[in-house]
């Protein structure tokens, strides 16, 4: 039975109040003094803005106004800041109200989009708001973490549906709202409705603080001692998270029966990649790591040890606060002072309340602690004075360490103001883009009047409302010249004055912007060249969003290997550090996709609000005929995988969204296959959650595995050919580089070392001059393979490209398909390196 099943009739605000309120109670939930008072306010149609501890049931009342809305027979939406939460919002919503009441729209998919729920991201919203306004099928919204409201480049997204959906009834909620008088007065005049501001100080768990002059290893332990794990150490930066786990190896944490415990729950979880094995050893010790950088799979890991008791200590980065289930008792700042991407400063109390609020968990404990250490010096100084004891010349003698340069420090003065202060004022970040006054002017009625409403009646100051009417006006007068829209010279039937002269994408500032502009490049790119698949693969690369991370080592490690050929060839200082400077990251077809796009923009000039970013992840990738894990550690991204790993999820449903299928060729199919398959096999949740949501299913969603089983990896017998011709191709690469020792180090182990690799090269190269590596060279007719269903063996002979054409040298090997599927990769034995007579 579902919420929806015990509506009652009438459909009164007592009897929906009394409804859920006994729904909650069955599940052994009581409701809290400030959820009772937002439900009330919402039953009877008020907007709220509930602003109430992190633990306080804010979901709960979302669940009520969904409730309310359902039996206005009004549609609602929830929005969040990141796809995850609203994914994980729409599964609990299906078990509340049924799958048939519940659709989702993130951009990346979009399920029952009719449906009257819907969970959507705050841009999503943002989006059918600017392009319907009051006309939305839109009766109420659910905005989760509303703090984002402030966020310098998402902020806009949850200011623009407060200012155009005045018929829909709002509750906004956060922890850490600070001051929303203004929210308050400005819901009330746009909507007609009462708002009230529903707060709390009064925590489920309430909280203690304490600030420590002892190292952090002796913190640890009091609190290990004393019963205040789980302990979570928060870091700011995901190196000192990981650092941090590895120096607490040498405290005792568990007992052998939790030991046993962990390993019970563990069972037969791969960690597959350098970071999984090292997150092995520290969680089978009870310690655990938590940061956006790490694989999917082992986030979950460590937070379903976590949920079970099972970990005492888990190191992480301040990015815990959104959409993360880590219960935890006590909250330890390593710092209070961070870098912020611009300057080392000070943390602001929204932050600071944002991850101290994790701490303690409701009907597990009855407090929760927040701990800061002081500053590493000043305790180091603590002890050496200490140690002088009463001694007047012995502290005379101490000398003090002194704090490193450019260090921002923080006191215990700092740590009672961060704990006395209310969150910071929610700052606007309204801003104008072509995607916004496209969406107006495409909608019914007169465009102007609606843009000026729009552009003076934000949360923006003057002055700021008018640079962005200035920058309206050179928009619209961009678009207008570019013949995208038209004056008329009387309104048509729908009340518009202009309108747009040209189709727009269905939700075309939803998903991937620039998508139009890739089908368009397409079409400059030859289908008979033999780099014709991966040069439609940079086409969809270059607008996607850039992973920094894998760029600044992609350039470090160029510029690395360019200063050793510089210094080689006896190049002198300066001239190799300006040299250095044009050096970057692989852009393919960079000249004739930024020329493209020239062209393109005069014709589509609301693509101007994205750029074009070359780069080669993907391609690079395929063409270094790597691994997952070979690429991480060749880029040393072992802290950051998970990064590597999202964006290479991305490139996959872009490519199958993306480029249209007469478009697909065989080798193309093959490229995006075996993308697919390498992200599946590291960590399928990253394509088996889209997949589900595209094709959701009657059943209800059961827990999740903490690691999905997968398919064989020979399964998919597309992809596996690729990954058995990348393996090959591998060594043609090092072969035609004479890295010996690189190949000994692939096949040493079957007999196949660097010498017996020298000694066969060197019989081709007395043939040869050269080894082709090009795209003829990896082309599929240069692999030969022969299947052995008897044997469960491939027989494949990687021919060489040699410069004469005769194609009769190459490598041969054996391909184990059983060892395959067990370890998730092609795994094959070389057994020839040599010239087959009378091959042409």
């Amino acid at each position: 039975m579902t919420l929806l099943d015990l509506m009652p009739k009438p459909a009164d605000p007592d009897a929906l109040y009394t409804t859920f309120a006994g729904w909650a109670e069955e599940r052994g939930i009581t409701l809290y003094p400030a959820q009772e008072e937002a439900l009330i306010e919402l039953f009877t149609g008020a907007n709220v803005v509930l602003a109430t501890p992190t633990g306080s049931g804010k979901s709960l009342v979302a669940a009520g106004a969904h409730f309310a809305a359902l039996a206005e027979g009004k549609r609602t939406f929830y929005t969040a800041p990141i796809k995850a939460l609203v994914s994980e919002k729409f599964f609990d919503l299906c078990k509340m109200f049924g799958t048939e009441q519940v659709g989702m729209m993130t951009g990346d998919a979009s399920v029952n989009p009719t449906a009257p729920i819907i969970c959507c991201t705050a841009e999503v919203l943002a989006n059918i708001a600017l392009r319907d306004g009051e006309r939305a099928d839109i009766g109420q919204v659910v905005m989760d973490e509303f703090h984002f409201y402030a966020e310098p480049d998402r902020g806009w997204a949850w200011q623009i549906p407060l200012l155009e959906l005045p018929q829909a009834q709002f509750l906004l909620m956060s922890a850490t709202l600070g001051d929303v008088r203004r929210f308050e007065a400005d819901l009330t005049r746009r909507t007609g409705r009462p708002t009230t501001v529903v707060r709390s100080a009064t925590r489920p768990v309430p909280l203690f603080y304490e600030y420590r002059r002892t190292t952090l290893h002796d913190t640890l332990e009091e609190l290990l001692t004393t019963g205040q794990a789980p302990v979570y150490v928060v870091h700011f930066t995901q190196k000192e998270a990981v650092e941090r786990a590895q120096s607490l190896m040498s405290i005792n944490m568990c007992s052998k029966a939790e030991k046993d415990a962990i390993a019970a729950l563990i069972g037969n979880f791969r960690f597959t990649t350098k970071f999984g094995r090292n997150l092995s050893r520290f969680v089978r010790h009870g310690i655990g790591v938590h940061h956006a950088g790490m694989l999917p799979k082992y986030r979950r890991l460590v937070e379903r040890l976590a949920q079970a008791g099972l970990l005492k200590v888990i190191c992480g980065t301040d990015t815990l606060g959104v959409g993360v289930n880590v219960p935890i008792r006590t909250v330890l700042f390593t710092a209070l002072s961070k870098y912020d991407g611009v300057r080392v400063r000070v943390l602001r109390a929204r932050e600071f309340h944002q991850i101290a609020g994790r701490a303690g968990r409701a009907g597990f404990d009855t407090v929760g602690q927040v701990a800061a250490q002081a500053p590493e010096h000043v305790v180091e100084n603590d002890k050496a004075i200490a140690k002088a004891g009463d001694d007047p010349k012995k502290k005379r003698k101490v000398v003090r360490k002194k704090a490193p340069e450019g260090f921002v420090g923080w006191s215990e003065e700092t740590f009672e103001r961060l704990i006395g202060a209310e969150p910071e004022p929610l700052v606007s970040r309204f801003k104008v883009t072509h995607a916004m006054l496209l969406a107006v002017i495409g909608r019914p009625g007169n465009a102007f009047e609606a843009m000026r409403k729009l552009l003076t009646d934000n949360h923006e100051d003057r002055a700021a409302q008018r640079r962005h009417i200035r920058s309206a006006i050179a928009i619209y007068r961009s678009l207008l010249a570019g013949g995208v829209i038209e004056r008329l010279p009387e309104p048509d039937p729908e009340g518009r004055i202009v309108r747009l002269t040209v189709d727009l994408q269905e939700n075309f500032a939803l998903n991937q912007p620039l998508s139009t502009f890739a089908l368009a490049a397409f079409e400059l790119l030859d289908p008979e060249s033999p780099s014709y698949a991966l040069d439609v693969v940079s086409v969809v690369e270059a607008t996607l969003d850039d992973p920094r991370q894998i760029l600044a080592a992609q350039q470090n490690k160029a510029r690395g290997e360019a200063i050793g050929e510089m210094k080689r060839d006896g190049i002198e200082y300066e001239e190799r550090m300006e040299r250095l400077q044009e050096i970057t990251w692989p852009k393919p077809l960079e000249e004739l996709l930024e020329q493209a796009y020239e062209v393109y923009r005069r014709a589509h000039p609301w693509i101007g609000d994205y750029r074009l970013q070359p780069k080669s992840v993907v391609r690079d990738l395929y063409e270094r005929a790597m691994t997952f894990t070979d690429y991480v550690g060749h880029y040393d991204l072992a802290r950051t995988e998970g990064i590597v790993l999202r964006y290479l999820a991305g490139a996959f449903k872009a490519l199958e969204q993306t480029v249209p299928d007469e478009l697909k060729t065989e080798a193309l199919k093959d490229v995006i296959a075996w993308l697919g398959e390498l992200v599946r096999q590291v960590d399928s949740s990253l394509l088996d959650e889209w997949e589900q949501l595209a094709n959701p299913t009657d059943e209800p969603e059961k827990e999740r595995e903490l690691e999905a089983k997968l398919q064989p990896v020979t399964a998919n017998a597309r992809a596996f050919r690729v990954l058995v011709r990348n393996e090959m191709f591998r060594r043609v690469e090092l072969a035609a580089l004479e890295h010996y020792g690189a190949l000994g180090e692939l096949d040493g182990e079957a007999g196949w070392d660097a010498d017996r690799w020298a000694d066969a090269m060197d019989a081709y190269f007395e043939e040869h001059d050269d080894l082709g590596t090009g795209p003829d060279a990896r082309g599929p007719k240069m692999l030969l393979i022969e299947e052995d269903e008897e044997s469960n063996l491939w027989r494949v002979r990687q021919v060489f490209d040699d410069p004469a054409g005769d194609h009769d040298w190459g490598i041969s090997a054996e391909v184990d398909l059983y060892g395959s599927d067990a370890e998730g990769r092609a795994v094959l034995q070389i057994t020839d390196v040599n010239r087959l007579d009378g091959v042409g």
